[in-house]
């Protein structure tokens, strides 16, 4: 089974109203919120990525979660697999100073050791007060995203295949969670998400949940000086930042007041509107969607 295919057939099973079925990146049991998310070597990560960094990175997409729901982090469980001793040294070393850069503690968890390649699982648990859906959106909301498209993508090329910027490789390798940035603008945003797939699929995403049409432009897209600087600007520098994964930006829908009255720096990237789909354009020309809108399993 594809991932689409198999949530679909597990919504029959998450019936519970905290499971808001399966169509959000958290459960949301009264003011607790809880996700859990996995790397897979391979998958997720690169063999010859420094196993500190894998740790970082395990804590940080889930905290990513929690970030877009507007949670305060209560706390974590890590799922490990156990394998080279100085692997597990690193990890734990790396795991350590990631717990401590978010004042996050470790609660518990489980290990195994096992064959093949290393498949490793952490849930975070936070607190909401309001703690946005993945859906939500209304018609004439402005798309918007805090943070930055794109960096991730060169930093994992740059990882495979030779030298680049360092701010590039560690937006990869060691991604930042937005936590404030997500508490300050859960009380103004109609919808929110973090940008983990790649920016046209999770926007296509939201729109789906919403019901909703969405136009994107691409000119508008949030990227770093670095990015441009290291892979241009033109319309295919642009169309690979959309595409690619791991940038763990904030989307959100929500009005130009909402914005301004959160405090927290985003751009307006596109507008929802009735309807179905996702239009895309760069500046005033109409752009055809890529056949590939971002990673996706099976």
């Amino acid at each position: 089974m594809d991932e689409p295919a198999f949530i679909a057939a597990l919504r029959a099973l998450a019936s519970h109203p905290a499971a808001r079925g399966l169509a959000d990146d958290a459960a949301v049991l009264g003011d607790l919120v809880l996700t859990h998310d996995m790397l897979v070597e391979g998958v997720h990560y690169l063999p010859g990525d420094p196993p500190a960094d894998v740790a970082w990175k395990l804590l940080a997409v889930n905290l990513s979660d929690l970030a877009a729901k507007g949670a305060v982090p209560l706390g974590v469980l890590v799922g490990y697999m156990l394998g080279d001793e100085a692997w597990d040294r690193a990890f734990l070393d790396g795991l350590g100073e990631a717990l401590a850069a978010y004042a996050v503690p470790l609660l518990g968890g489980d290990t195994v050791k096992g064959p093949g390649v290393r498949a490793l699982g952490l849930t975070a648990l936070g607190r909401a007060s309001i703690a946005p859906a993945r859906a939500g959106a209304r018609a004439g909301d402005g798309l918007w995203v805090a943070g930055t498209i794109g960096d991730a993508g060169l930093g994992l090329a740059i990882a495979q295949a030779g030298e680049g910027p360092p701010e590039l490789l560690r937006a990869y390798r060691r991604p930042r969670p937005l936590l404030v940035e997500g508490r300050a603008l859960a009380p103004h945003v109609h919808a929110m998400m973090d940008v983990s797939d790649g920016l046209l699929i999770d926007v296509a995403r939201m729109a789906e949940a919403s019901g909703l049409a969405v136009t994107i432009d691409l000119a508008a897209m949030p990227r770093s000086a670095a990015a441009r600087a290291f892979a241009g600007d033109d319309r295919a520098a642009r169309l690979a930042a959309a595409t690619a994964g791991d940038d763990y930006a904030l989307l959100f829908a929500a009005s130009g007041e909402g914005v301004a009255t959160s405090g927290v720096g985003a751009i307006r990237v596109g507008t929802f509107a009735e309807g179905r789909g996702v239009s895309l354009r760069d500046g005033a020309a109409t752009v055809p969607l890529p056949a590939r809108l971002g990673y996706q399993h099976g």
